[in-house]
């Protein structure tokens, strides 16, 4: 892939989606966060959950993992099928279907959205909130090359076609302040606030993992999402795990082996992951990848403008 983050953006088109974010700010602002207006009335939830039909949702290409070149400002996210810089990433660093049940399975799911005409997919997972309908994901999974995503949806469990626990509308997405002016690599984390279904709020239904901010680096995670872009097919839940690193060229983030694909963008890190009961506290989110190293996956590090941007998700 030639680019410089994981946005994993294969799209319908084969023409290329310029992505150009700055990585050259790497501490929080304490700025507010930005937000857009989802399905907010009834016509428009009922609206958004007809458009997505199954058809509709097998068609959605992946929303490219951001990738990364070793000079700032020379990003792009290719639609899948184009012309790539590097081989395609070994299928034998990590990236193996989660098996272990438990509640990894219910917080964690597809997000599916229109963007620029097409329909994609990323990853999220639903977290412990105040208003119970909080999902975070990355930045580019709500907004890209300066507009919001519309038809945002939320299928937790997610599996084989399957929506075991319904399509979540989203009334409101966020971002952090520097994704929104200007797509800053470092601030790649995004937010969804989503409607009731059937009279029931999300975590009621899927329940939530934790999430914590300002964490110590050099930990072990597992990290988890569903790439839809070869070797895989957006069908399962796919997990890695392992010791993250700091990154150590254009951002401030934390990386880990793993080779997840398109789609993937989004998907939660988890800390002090349990295997036998599938709960974690999220501190990470999959963003992007370097070309010249494939293998491995970074996220940015969710420090004070990630925290306040969970903050307002949670209180809208």
């Amino acid at each position: 892939m030639r680019s410089t983050r994981l946005v994993l953006l294969s799209l319908l088109s084969g023409a290329l989606l310029a992505a150009t974010p700055s990585v050259a700010s790497a501490g929080d602002t304490g700025a507010s966060p930005t937000s857009h207006d989802g399905a907010v009335s009834a016509s428009q939830q009922s609206d958004v959950t007809e458009f997505w039909t199954a058809e509709r949702m097998r068609q959605a290409e992946p929303l490219d993992v951001i990738t990364v070149d070793a000079v700032p400002g020379t990003s792009t996210a290719v639609p899948e099928g184009s012309p790539r810089t590097i081989a395609p990433m070994s299928p034998t660093n990590g990236g193996s279907a989660w098996t272990g049940g438990g509640a990894a399975v219910k917080t964690s799911g597809r997000v599916f959205f229109t963007y620029g005409g097409r329909t994609a997919s990323c990853s999220g997972n639903a977290v412990t909130s105040a208003n119970k309908s909080t999902v975070m994901t990355a930045g580019h999974c709500v907004k890209l090359d300066g507009a919001w995503h519309t038809d945002w949806v939320f299928v937790p469990g997610y599996n084989n076609g399957n929506r075991p626990y319904g399509t979540w509308t989203a009334r409101q997405t966020l971002s952090t302040p520097q994704w929104t002016a200007s797509e800053d690599i470092n601030f790649d984390i995004g937010a969804a606030v989503v409607n009731q279904l059937n009279g029931q709020y999300l975590t009621d239904v899927v329940g939530s993992q934790g999430i914590a901010f300002n964490q110590p680096r050099g930990e072990q995670v597992y990290d988890f999402g569903f790439p839809a872009a070869s070797p895989y097919n957006g069908e399962t839940l796919i997990y890695c795990s392992g010791r993250t690193i700091n990154d150590f060229l254009l951002s401030n983030g934390i990386g880990l082996a793993c080779n997840m694909t398109g789609g993937s963008s989004g998907g939660p890190w988890f800390r002090t992951f349990n295997e036998a009961t599938g709960v974690g506290v999220q501190t990470s989110v999959n963003s992007f990848k370097y070309n010249f190293l494939p293998t491995y996956m970074f996220g940015p590090y969710f420090g004070t403008d990630a925290q306040n941007l969970y903050g307002s998700a949670q209180s809208a």
